[in-house]
């Protein structure tokens, strides 16, 4: 019996050794996996999906927020936006103290949009208030636990454009007509104040301009600067090229002489010329003939004046014939004066030092004047003159040091001025023939 169960034992054995060995060679006959593979099967598995974005506004994370835009109300202030969305007073004057050195909310203009980021409850709670007071800023205010203000600044994108037209109308018209805005219009007549007269502009004057704008979430927001422009007046061509040397920007001509003047060429931006100066003219109040000696710009009431040059104030005061009036005193050789204002500008006051193209008053009706515009008067070496015919001496020119770059900036520019053309001049060859001066200019 002993002898029959230790057989099948052995036969037991037998089998299970077989099978096993029958197994290793089945396994061992199957082509190896790429060890690269299964790892990076096993990898596969332990990589997380991403997480889809957050939504923001102006920087805060809205999943759970609901934005309300909204446009500021005459009168309204800011308790008056935040109260109805549960927002206490005390939050609020809090949040005014907190905010006075970052943008005081007490000046909130009326028309301007502003945005709510509130709680989606039944009954919303405002977390956030955001408030653009320009083009170029956003200002966040926390409403939460901390109370708090942020200023910040938005991206400004830089496009480089260029405009160019054949005058037909008037030069402010013209460049509208292309899409210009008035910033750029006002521009152009600064670069060639000196060069071209742009009261008797005629038909048939043509312009080229290369300038750069900026750019504020895909809107046009303002014009950085001109880089390049081109005018022909009166048949004569003048080019102008933006160039820093220094000393602050300036614009020069194909030869490095500077276009620029010690001078503005006139203490308001484009406009016209209501009254010259004149030894004998009839007084429109005093109902007779007198001297006139200043130039009269006709603008509108509240038009910003701006200094021609760099000075001191002399005078910022009233007079019964001046009005408000300013006079700034440049040099030992040059004097100026700005009659009629509506008002002074803040901080102009005797003794100021002024800085050129700062405003320094608005165009009025003040004193002896029948509506608004500004009486500029000029003196050289204490005697009143023409201010449009006195000769300005020029800035510098291009300096040797710099005369290199210069050129290689000025061939750039020019050969990119060259390769504009004009809107229209194929199609309309009486276009370029339709000369003489404009009616009005």
């Amino acid at each position: 019996m002993i002898s029959l169960n230790l057989c099948r034992e052995t036969i037991f054995r037998s089998n299970l050794l077989w099978w096993a060995a029958a197994f290793l060679f089945i396994t061992s006959c199957k082509p190896d996996q790429p060890k690269e593979e299964l790892g990076s099967a096993k990898d596969s598995l332990l990589i997380k999906p991403p997480e889809p974005p957050k939504e923001t506004f102006y920087g805060i994370e809205v999943d759970s927020l609901n934005v309300v835009q909204r446009k500021i109300r005459w009168g309204q202030n800011l308790a008056d936006i935040l109260l109805p969305y549960q927002v206490e007073y005390a939050t609020i004057n809090s949040l005014v103290s907190e905010a006075k050195e970052v943008y005081d909310v007490r000046k909130l203009v009326a028309g301007k949009d502003y945005f709510l980021l509130v709680t989606q409850d039944s009954i919303p709670k405002a977390e956030y208030f955001v408030h653009e007071p320009n083009s170029y800023e956003y200002v966040v205010y926390g409403l939460g636990d901390s109370v708090y203000a942020q200023r910040q600044e938005k991206q400004i994108r830089l496009v480089e454009k260029t405009i160019s037209g054949i005058i037909q109308s008037t030069m402010y018209e013209t460049m509208m007509e292309q899409g210009a805005s008035p910033e750029l219009v006002d521009q152009l007549v600064d670069v060639f104040a000196w060069q071209v007269d742009f009261f008797r502009i005629q038909r048939g004057d043509k312009f080229k301009v290369i300038y750069e704008e900026e750019q504020v979430d895909g809107e046009a927001v303002g014009i950085s600067k001109i880089k390049g422009a081109y005018f022909d007046h009166f048949d004569r061509e003048y080019y102008a090229v933006h160039y820093n040397q220094g000393g602050g920007v300036d614009f020069f001509d194909e030869e490095g002489n500077s276009l620029r003047k010690a001078f503005l060429r006139a203490p308001l931006n484009f406009t016209r010329i209501s009254s010259r100066y004149s030894g004998r003219r009839y007084h429109p109040v005093l109902k007779r003939f007198k001297a006139h000696l200043g130039t009269d710009y006709a603008a509108p009431t509240g038009t910003p004046i701006r200094t021609v040059g760099d000075g001191v104030v002399l005078e910022a005061t009233y007079h019964k014939g001046n009005g408000n009036y300013v006079k700034i005193k440049h040099n030992s050789t040059y004097t100026t004066q700005y009659l009629h204002m509506s008002k002074i500008a803040s901080g102009i006051r005797k003794g100021t030092r002024v800085a050129q193209g700062q405003t320094i008053g608005y165009v009025g009706s003040t004193g002896l004047a029948t509506g608004p515009h500004l009486c500029f008067r000029f003196w050289k070496n204490g005697v009143q003159v023409d201010a449009l015919r006195v000769d300005i001496p020029p800035s510098e020119p291009i300096s040797e040091k710099h005369e290199p770059t210069f050129l290689y900036v000025r061939d750039k520019i020019i050969a990119q001025l060259k390769e504009i053309s004009y809107p229209g001049a194929s199609s309309d060859p009486q276009l370029l023939a339709s000369t003489g001066p404009l009616a009005g200019e």
